[in-house]
C-alpha cells in the first residue's frame, strides 16, 4: 500500500511500450498483448495503433472501457477477461469485425450489457462466464454466426429459447448457475449436441427441384457404395523377382531391337 492507505497506481502504458508489445500470430495477425501488466486504466494511447487485429487486456485491474474503443475497426479478437469491468460501452456494437469477445471473470451485470451487442453480426465466440448476470439478454439471439457461448458461473435461472436455437451454435456452457432444476444445464448442452446429428432441413421444407437434386445425389452415392468391392484387391506379382524386373527386361529388349546409330 502507498502512503495514506491509498492503493498503488497501476502501470502506465506509453505508446512505445505498447508498440513493443505487438506480436505477430502464427497466421500473420497483429496482436497487442498487454495482459498481466497491472493496468488500472484503459491506456488511450493504444488507440493510435488501430491497425491491430487482436487486443489482449486480460488479467489487469481495468474498471472501465471507453467508448473510443470502437476506433479499432479492424479488431477481430478482444480479450478483457479477469478485470473489474461492470459495464460494456454501447460503441462496442460498432466493432463489426469482431469474431471473438471474452469478458469473463469481471463484474458485469445484465444491465451492463448494451443492446448494441446485437450489431456484432460476424461474432462467433462470446464468453460472459464468471460475472453477475441474472438473465441473458435476448439480443444474443440475433447473432446468427455464434458458434460458442459461455454463460457459466452466473446467477441465471433460465436461458432464452432463442439462444439454444441459434443455427450455428456448437457449444453452450451454462454450468454452475442456480437453475430451478439441477439437470437443466445438461438439457441445454444436450440440445446443442443433438444439432450435430440432425439434418438442417426436412424433405417437406425443400422445393421440388432441390428435393430432386438431393434424391439424385443420394441415389448416386448409394450406387457407388453398392459397386464398391468388399475388400481391396491385392496385386499379384508371381512372375516378378522385383517390381521393376519386367520393366528392366523390356528396356533391354527395346535396346536390342533399336537401330544402331553411327
Amino acid at each position: 500500500m502507498a502512503k495514506g492507505g491509498k492503493s498503488p497506481k497501476g502501470k502506465k502504458i506509453t505508446l512505445n511500450v505498447a508498440k513493443n508489445c505487438i506480436k505477430i500470430t502464427f497466421d500473420g495477425r497483429k496482436r497487442l498483448d498487454l495482459s498481466k501488466m497491472g493496468i488500472t486504466t484503459f491506456p488511450k494511447c493504444i488507440l493510435r495503433l488501430n491497425e491491430i487485429d487482436e487486443l489482449d487486456l486480460s488479467r489487469n485491474m481495468i474498471r472501465k472501457i471507453p467508448d473510443s474503443i470502437s476506433k479499432f475497426q479492424n479488431l477481430r479478437w478482444l480479450d478483457l477477461h479477469s478485470n473489474y469491468i461492470d459495464k460494456l460501452p454501447e460503441s462496442i456494437g460498432q466493432m463489426t469485425s469482431l469474431l471473438f469477445l471474452n469478458v469473463s471473470n469481471n463484474r458485469l451485470t445484465t444491465n451492463g450489457l448494451p443492446v448494441e451487442l446485437n450489431q456484432l453480426k460476424n461474432i462467433r465466440t462470446v464468453n460472459l462466464g464468471l460475472n453477475h448476470l441474472d438473465s441473458v439478454p435476448t439480443t444474443l439471439g440475433a447473432l446468427k454466426e455464434l458458434h460458442e457461448v459461455g454463460l457459466h458461473d452466473n446467477l441465471l435461472t433460465s436461458i432464452p429459447a432463442g439462444i439454444s436455437k441459434l443455427p450455428k451454435l456448437k457449444k453452450l456452457n451454462v454450468k454452475r448457475n442456480p437453475f430451478p432444476k439441477p439437470d437443466e444445464s445438461d438439457m441445454f448442452v444436450d440440445s446443442i449436441k443433438r444439432l450435430e446429428n440432425l439434418y438442417l432441413v426436412e424433405e417437406k421444407d425443400l422445393c421440388s427441384s432441390c428435393l430432386q437434386k438431393c434424391q439424385q445425389a443420394r441415389d448416386k452415392l448409394n450406387k457407388i457404395r453398392s459397386m464398391a468391392p468388399s475388400a481391396p484387391r491385392k496385386a499379384i506379382f508371381s512372375n516378378l523377382v522385383s517390381p521393376n524386373s519386367t520393366a528392366k527386361e523390356s528396356q533391354e529388349e527395346w535396346r536390342l531391337r533399336s537401330p544402331s546409330t553411327s
